[in-house]
């Protein structure tokens, strides 16, 4: 099923379905404060009727009793022992005992000679109850005698003898009962009516009264009501269809639209771009999160292209502690580096190892050549001195043995100057200087500003900055034509400066090829875990070294 029928089908059962429950619950509602007004109504024109026919009743029993010659008696009643039928004044249905059943309503007053009785005109109990004001068409009140025969006029039956008509209704019988209430139920024709009931009691006197309208009535402003009702709700109906139609149309398109848009990425396009109708706030921002999709999905994609290319120091941020893809890549880049740093690591501890060992080699060898080749040739010289006795042979031998001592001797500090584990690193550079001062022109400065007493330097640290150094002047005497240098060597609390300067002709970092000598540099204070910066240009180079002092003893 396609969303736009799913739509449809949904909004307009909605639609239909609330439409439905307000009707009825209206209806419903409707129909019970009718049914609570017209009861209301009917108690309050039954309430009337029953005040005015007391006090009819009670007005004639006191002005009777007052004057009791006003008696009055019909031939039409057949009593032939009163003085048994009544056994005490008041008032009496005395009906039945009419020959045509004409409602009687007797007043008796009995002393110890006779008894009076007083019939009180029917007519003035029929026009109380006949008045038809707030009854309708069909609404009546009447009087019921306690053999549930009726005691007044009925406006359907004018006709019959109201004493003949029974109306053993549920309201007689429960107004007799003692209940006066309201309700729906058949009255005495059998036809359904809205009643409400009570009973009259004066003296020896009980009816019940009863105030009624028919349903058919009371229900024509319903059944009006619900033609109305079923027309909205057609009317409603066919305008929801309308508008969902539209709104399927404005929901949809959107939809849609997205729809081409995920399946262009879903294939790995992330970069295409369309402008769609957005014909709401809600639809703008779905297109909004849409677009956002798409540039933190590239931004995945660029930062995977550039992890790709080894270019590590590539930075990103994870849209949210949610956005998982951006925390693996970000994880992955991490890990990484921390290869590249193990790697770094590995290398450098590769190099320390090749130059410790060169420099143990060196050492060696000078020490091989300082205590191996040294004493022999002494030997040697002492042999010539007193063995040879040919004056000439023997200082022509002693000078070759001379320049031989004194080459060794070279060689030997060349290997490993002796003053570095004798005197520390500063004199080491200040002999080398000395050496070379004879076979170069350039002036060489060398300014000492480390800790003379406690010094921090160690041995590892001094034979690369001897190293370092000698390597600076050897590279500016070939190929610099300096006149001057000036080497400073500061010792502080965390760190060692090597500062070298001189005055040559210089060199382009962007396009000259670094020879073996920089790199050599660059690896020692690689190897120290140092940093260097060279600026170099006619006239002016010069490099600052950065090392880290070193606690650990060598």
């Amino acid at each position: 099923m396609s969303l736009r029928s799913l739509i449809l089908i949904i909004i307009n059962s909605l639609v239909f379905l609330v439409i439905v429950l307000l009707s009825v619950t209206f209806y419903n509602q409707f129909s019970k404060v009718l049914d609570d007004r017209i009861l209301l109504q009917l108690n309050s024109i039954k309430t009337l009727k029953q005040i005015q026919i007391e006090r009819l009743i009670t007005s004639e029993w006191e002005a009777f009793r007052n004057n009791p010659q006003t008696a009055s008696f019909s031939d039409s009643l057949k009593i032939i022992n009163p003085e048994q039928l009544f056994s005490s004044s008041g008032v009496y249905d005395l009906t039945e005992f009419h020959l045509n059943k004409k409602t009687s309503i007797a007043l008796v007053l009995r002393d110890s000679n006779q008894t009076k009785i007083k019939i009180i005109d029917y007519n003035k109990i029929k026009n109380i109850l006949l008045e038809r004001t707030g009854m309708g068409e069909s609404g009546e009140s009447y009087l019921v005698g306690q053999d549930f025969y009726l005691r007044s006029q009925s406006r359907f039956l004018t006709q019959k003898t109201p004493a003949t008509i029974l109306a053993k209704t549920v309201g007689v019988t429960q107004a007799f009962s003692g209940q006066s209430g309201r309700g729906i139920y058949p009255d005495y024709r059998g036809i359904k009516v809205y009643g409400v009931y009570d009973v009259i009691k004066i003296k020896n006197l009980k009816l019940a009264i009863v105030s009624e309208i028919d349903e058919n009535e009371v229900n024509a402003p319903l059944k009006d009501l619900r033609l109305r009702l079923f027309g909205l709700i057609v009317l409603i109906t066919v305008l929801a269809i309308v508008l969902s139609l539209f709104l399927t149309r404005i929901i949809t398109n959107p939809v849609e639209n997205m729809k081409k848009s995920l399946k262009i990425m879903a294939n790995g396009d992330y970069s295409e771009s369309h402008q769609f109708n957005k014909n709401s706030t809600e639809i703008a921002e779905m297109f909004n999160a849409l677009g956002q999709l798409k540039k933190s999905l590239q931004g995945a994609v660029s930062f995977s292209e550039n992890i790709g290319k080894m270019n590590l120091n590539a930075q990103y941020t994870p849209k949210s502690t949610n956005d998982v893809l951006g925390k693996s890549l970000v994880k992955m880049r991490d890990k990484l580096v921390e290869f590249r740093n193990n790697e770094n690591k590995n290398r450098l501890n590769t190099k320390r190892q090749l130059v410790d060992g060169l420099e143990k080699e060196r050492r060696r060898l000078a020490r091989e050549l300082h205590d191996g080749l040294g004493p022999l040739l002494t030997s040697l010289k002492f042999y010539i001195d007193n063995k040879i006795e040919n004056d000439a042979q023997r200082l022509e031998m002693k000078t070759i043995l001379d320049e031989t001592i004194t080459e060794i001797r070279v060689m030997s500090n060349a290997l490993m100057p002796s003053s570095i584990d004798d005197f520390g690193v500063s004199t080491a550079i200040l002999n080398f200087i000395e050496s070379i001062k004879n076979s170069t022109k350039t002036q060489i400065i060398f300014e000492d500003l480390t800790k003379q007493n406690d010094s921090k330097i160690t041995k590892n640290q001094q034979i690369n900055i001897f190293r370092i150094t000698q390597e600076l002047i050897n590279n500016t005497i070939k190929h610099a034509q300096a006149k001057h240098i000036r080497i400073s060597l500061s010792e502080f609390d965390d760190f060692i400066s090597l500062f070298y300067f001189d005055d040559g002709i210089g060199f382009n970092l962007d396009h000259v090829t670094l020879g073996s000598g920089i790199t050599n540099i660059k690896e020692r204070v690689d190897i120290c875990n140092g940093d260097v910066n060279i600026n170099s240009k006619a006239g002016n180079t010069t490099f600052e070294i950065e090392l880290p002092i070193d606690y650990e003893t060598n």
